[in-house]
């Protein structure tokens, strides 16, 4: 193109020079002194394109922000209260659902033990006090109330013992060490420890060694599979229109590193305050770990929903000194003249224009600069 170009121009000087190079006839007369006549020649070298209604899909070219998926990550809060004792993982390191993650000296384990072996003891007598009544009732040797007590109370204290029983499952204690206490054997002392959830990376770790925590309140860890994250679009004004579910967007990060390929899975029903943007959520696969979170990339959504408009061509649109856009148009004489447009939004290698320029008009998509240069001499 750009030997193309340099040609073009000396071909432009020769003709600036001689003034016998230069074809004058009658329709010259009516021509705009600011417009530009090419010869049947230097035409050879210039492209036209007609501007006719066009079907497109409209593009937006924003911003966004890379997040976990929140529905493939969880926050790992305290299941019991105590000082850590030990962290047996780190950030970055993979994990697998029920491993272990940190180990603490919890009084909670401890109480819940105890709980259960007076549960137990008191769901065994119970018992006995409930058969010896049924027994001594038949017999007549006690009253019909006093054996139906006994049997509530037997009933009642066996809830306790499963209450009992379910709160060491929570804690997530060994079952030998359950096993022990039925068997009313003594146990040893009980280190609680927290465990993965689900299975991915250790994204966060919020706790030190020594560290008290408590129950249900203190969070720990942050485990996410990040195979898939979210990136968060902006959109601004009338894109939020086009923007829906399911449209295609193209994710490029700084460095120039391949574009992925994602799919929008959420537009915000309400403004952020700070950005006035409304987000859109782009679901995203991330197999090889390179979106990370708080990651700024560049978004380019295609919308699914066809609109019709006047297209022209990129290469068609100059700036003038004031950084107007214009094109050159073809005038009924044959010259070709300068004529603002209004810029839209781009489509591929095409701009909307919503004014400027009418439906019919030819105008030059390739060669504008020769125009130009032609034009400022």
């Amino acid at each position: 193109m750009f030997p193309l170009f340099c040609a073009l121009v000396l071909a432009g000087l020769a003709l600036a020079g001689c003034s016998s190079a230069t074809p004058y006839n009658a329709a010259d007369a009516s021509t705009a002194a600011s417009n530009v006549t090419l010869t049947n020649g230097q035409r050879q070298h210039i492209a036209l394109y007609t501007v006719e209604p066009s079907t497109y899909h409209k593009r937006i070219e924003t911003t966004g922000v890379v997040d976990f998926d929140q529905d493939r990550a969880t926050a790992v809060l305290a299941p019991f209260s105590g000082p850590v004792t030990q962290l047996l993982v780190a950030p970055g390191d993979k994990v697998k659902q029920g491993q272990a993650l940190a180990t603490v000296a919890s009084p909670d384990f401890a109480a819940a033990v105890s709980a259960y072996r007076k549960a137990i003891a008191t769901a065994n007598t119970t018992r006995r006090v409930a058969d010896l009544d049924k027994d001594l009732l038949a017999h007549h040797a006690v009253a019909q109330r006093e054996a139906e007590q006994a049997q509530t109370d037997a009933a009642n204290a066996q809830a306790d013992r499963d209450a009992a029983l379910q709160a060491l499952v929570a804690l997530d204690i060994d079952p030998q060490i359950i096993k022990a206490v039925q068997a009313g054997r003594p146990v040893a002392r009980v280190v609680g420890t927290i465990r993965a959830p689900i299975a991915g990376t250790v994204v966060e770790k919020n706790i030190t060694p020594g560290q008290l925590l408590q129950a249900g309140s203190t969070p720990c860890f942050t485990i996410a599979d990040l195979s898939r994250v979210w990136v968060m679009a902006q959109l601004f004004g009338d894109e939020v229109a086009s923007v829906h579910d399911g449209d295609v967007a193209q994710i490029s990060i700084d460095d120039g590193a391949k574009n992925l390929t994602g799919t929008v899975t959420n537009v915000a029903a309400e403004v952020d305050p700070d950005t006035r943007a409304v987000m859109a959520r782009v679901s995203i696969s991330n197999p090889a770990g390179m979106l990370k979170k708080q990651m700024y990339v560049r978004v380019t959504i295609e919308s699914r929903q066809a609109t019709q408009g006047l297209l022209a061509p990129v290469a068609a649109v100059l700036r003038d000194d004031d950084n107007l856009p214009f094109v050159y148009v073809e005038q009924r004489d044959g010259s070709f003249a300068r004529d603002h447009v209004t810029l839209g939004d781009r489509s591929g290698d095409r701009y909307r224009i919503p004014s400027g320029l009418q439906a019919g008009e030819r105008i030059v998509s390739d060669g504008a600069l020769f125009l130009r240069f032609m034009q400022s001499q």
